[in-house]
Order: structure tokens, then C-alpha cells, then sequence
């Protein structure tokens, strides 16, 4: 058991995360502004703290009165698009708020750290899966973002001893029998076309229908949002500090996402074919031989059906999300 203070804990993967933690008879502290995250995604055995990581001595406060062991840190703006058009915002918080996080470690003495990195690292991958070898060369503020604070973890672990987990992912999908995903601004694929057999929207876009694929729409690789969080159970009992890239070594197309979700909800669900988006590769899949290898990681919920049939479940449940 560990006691363990959980920055953006509100939010999509951090609230699951919180749950499967005090699943796991862990205790749990969330400290999360709420900007992006709702009240009603904290699990009422956590307790809370609202702040912000720019309040370097709110961070301290909230380690202190929790007594935290280690920090798992999922707070981080993460819209590709928007870090095209407001850079500075995603280096603020991602980078400098990320440091106010570290220092106030390093001030009440908090040695492990976990933390959610991207596959947005690596850029246009030169193969696949993506490995912990290829080189990191991000195409956009977002993923150099989220590369400058893993290069910050390198030194705050050689300086201040502080051991790290870095997991790089690319798709969180599904949902716990309680808590889902509801993005205030959703980008996501699943959950649009799941608002369009909701009836919330008329039709989901299908960006490029001419990629070097068998269906020609893009493939990306999901993995559901319990298993990837008991990759962030598992990184806190790592002997030394490591990046991991997480995958499910298999991937999904856009089209093939439709068609699930069809089947799934036994609704029509219309789809519209669009132009390709600037800077999006053909294929993105992540290999996770090392952190199956080296923490025995080992994913349940692989097949997308079951990964779609539990965010379905949960979004006929909070139609409306969690209507903050």
C-alpha cells in the first residue's frame, strides 16, 4: 500500500486511474483546478485538493497534509490542434508547472514520480511499432512539450534522486462500470461517433480516406482505459527510473471504429468523408515488449469491441457526461 497524491485526478485517465489505485487498497489524494476535469469524476474514497500547479506552495501543502509516498501526474493540456495556435500555454503547463511539481517534491521530500508522457514524442515515427529506440523528433508544441518534461525527469532524478516512470501512449479509450470520458472540447474519435448514435450530433468525419491502408482511413492503436492504468499501478513499484511506450502491438482504423460502433449501438451512424488533416501519419501503433518485459504489464481488454461496448455502457448511462 502506498499513499499517493494524484495531480489532474478529475480528469479522463486520472480519475480512472484514482479508482483502480483505491481498487488496489492504495490511499489517494487528487489535486486537480478543474479547468478540464469535474468535481463528480473524483471518487469520494480519494481526498481532495483544488489548486492549480502554478501555486507552487498549494502543491507543497496538499503533499504535506497527504503524506504522499509518490505522485502520479496526469495534469497537462493535450489538444494537438490548440498547441499549434497557443504554444506558449502548453509550455507554461506542461513544462513550468511541471517543474513547480517537482521542486515542491524536492522540498518535502517525495522520491517517486509517475508520469503520463505521449507517443506525440516521436513525431512521425521512422517505423512501427514504436519502440523505446526511435528517435523523438515531436511535429507540434503538444508532443515537444511533454519531450522537454521528460528530459527535465532525467535531470531531477540524477540531481535529486527522484525515481521516475514515464509511460508514452497515444489512445485512452473506454470506461470504468462508473466513470468515463468527457472532454469539455472532444477530440477523441470514439466518443464523437458514439454522440452520433446518442443523437447528439449528425455525423462524424472521417479525415482521409486515401492513406496506404486497407481501407484507406488512418490507424491508430487504443488501449482501454483499465488496463492502461494498471500499467501506472505497476510503474510505481519499477526499481529505477524508465520510459515505456504502452500498445497493444495491434491497431484500428477510423472506418473500422465506425463500423464497431454500429455494431455495438445498433445505430446507423453517419460518417462523412474529409479531406486528410496536416500531420496525421498513415499508421501509429506503440510496442510495449519492455514494460510487459520489465514490469509485467499484461492487457486484458485488447479486442475494441469490449473497449467500445464499455464506453457505449457508460455513455447511455451520462448521456449528458457529468453535465458540470
Amino acid at each position: 500500500m502506498k499513499t499517493i497524491l494524484v495531480t489532474g485526478g478529475a480528469g479522463y485517465i486520472g480519475s480512472i486511474c484514482v479508482e483502480e489505485l483505491l481498487n488496489a487498497g492504495h490511499v489517494v489524494s487528487v489535486f486537480d483546478n478543474l479547468s478540464e476535469g469535474h468535481r463528480l469524476a473524483i471518487d469520494p474514497r480519494a481526498t481532495f485538493f483544488q489548486g492549480d500547479l502554478s501555486d507552487i506552495e498549494a502543491i507543497k501543502l496538499a503533499l504535506r497534509e497527504s503524506k504522499a509516498e509518490a505522485v502520479m501526474h496526469f495534469a497537462a493540456n493535450a489538444l494537438v490542434g490548440e498547441s499549434m495556435t497557443n504554444p506558449g500555454k502548453y509550455f507554461r503547463n506542461n513544462v513550468g508547472n511541471g517543474v513547480n511539481l517537482l521542486d515542491a517534491m524536492v522540498a518535502e521530500g517525495v522520491k517517486r514520480f509517475v508520469f503520463s508522457s505521449t507517443c506525440a514524442t516521436f513525431g512521425v515515427p521512422e517505423s512501427m511499432p514504436i519502440d523505446e529506440t526511435l528517435t523523438q523528433k515531436p511535429i507540434n508544441p503538444y508532443g515537444e512539450s511533454k519531450l522537454m518534461f521528460e528530459k527535465v525527469l532525467r535531470w531531477y532524478g540524477e540531481l535529486h534522486g527522484i525515481t521516475f516512470v514515464a509511460l508514452r501512449y497515444f489512445n485512452a479509450a473506454g470506461a470504468s462500470t462508473i466513470l468515463g470520458e468527457d472532454h469539455r472540447i472532444e477530440t477523441h474519435l470514439i466518443p464523437n461517433v458514439l454522440k452520433v448514435a446518442l443523437g447528439q450530433k449528425e455525423s462524424v468525419d472521417i479525415y482521409g480516406t486515401d492513406y496506404p491502408t486497407p481501407d484507406g482511413s488512418c490507424i491508430r492503436d487504443y488501449i482501454h482505459i483499465i488496463d492502461l492504468a494498471q500499467a501506472h499501478i505497476l510503474a510505481l513499484s519499477a526499481k529505477e527510473s524508465a520510459f515505456y511506450n504502452l500498445g497493444t502491438g495491434g491497431g484500428t482504423s477510423v472506418k473500422e471504429i465506425i463500423d464497431c460502433c454500429r455494431a455495438v449501438t445498433g445505430k446507423e451512424i453517419k460518417a462523412e468523408e474529409k479531406p486528410r488533416r496536416a500531420g496525421d501519419p498513415p499508421r501509429l501503433i506503440a510496442g510495449s515488449d519492455k514494460v510487459r518485459r520489465e514490469l509485467g504489464w499484461q492487457p486484458k481488454y485488447q479486442d475494441i469491441k469490449t473497449i467500445i461496448e464499455s464506453a457505449w455502457a457508460w455513455h447511455v448511462k451520462h448521456p449528458n457526461g457529468y453535465g458540470d
